[in-house]
C-alpha cells in the first residue's frame, strides 16, 4: 500500500497546487464555468477546482475566479496563466502556500 504524502501546507496531496512565489503563493486552478453556484470545489488532478456560476465568455469566468479567491483570502489576487483555458494559475499576493491553502479548502470539503 501507498503511504500518504503531505504537502507543506498540510493536506494529503500527490501534487500540491500551491507553490511558493516572490509575492506570495502560486496556485494552479481548473475552472468549471456555467456552474450552478460559485464555490471553491476542492481539489482535481493537482489544481485547486473552482465552480463558477459565469459563463466562459468575454472573460467574465475570469473575473469570478479571481473576485471568489480575493475574497477568501482577504488579498489581492492576478491571474499569470490560461486566460483561455480551464487551467490557469493564479498568484495570491502575501500569503504563504500553508495560509492560502487553509483560506481556499477548510471549508470546501478538501
Amino acid at each position: 500500500m501507498a503511504e500518504t504524502r503531505w504537502t507543506t501546507t498540510g493536506y494529503p496531496c500527490v501534487m500540491s497546487p500551491f507553490r511558493a512565489h516572490p509575492e506570495g503563493t502560486e496556485v494552479a486552478v481548473w475552472v468549471v464555468p456555467g456552474a450552478s453556484r460559485t464555490e471553491v470545489a476542492g481539489l482535481h488532478d493537482g489544481a485547486l477546482r473552482v465552480r463558477v456560476a459565469a459563463p466562459a465568455e468575454g472573460g467574465k469566468a475570469n473575473k469570478a475566479v479571481i473576485r471568489l479567491i480575493a475574497e477568501k483570502t482577504g488579498v489581492k489576487v492576478r491571474m499569470t496563466f490560461g486566460t483561455a483555458s480551464r487551467r490557469k494559475r493564479l498568484v495570491i499576493e502575501g500569503k504563504t502556500p500553508r495560509e492560502a491553502a487553509r483560506s481556499l479548502l477548510d471549508d470546501a470539503g478538501a
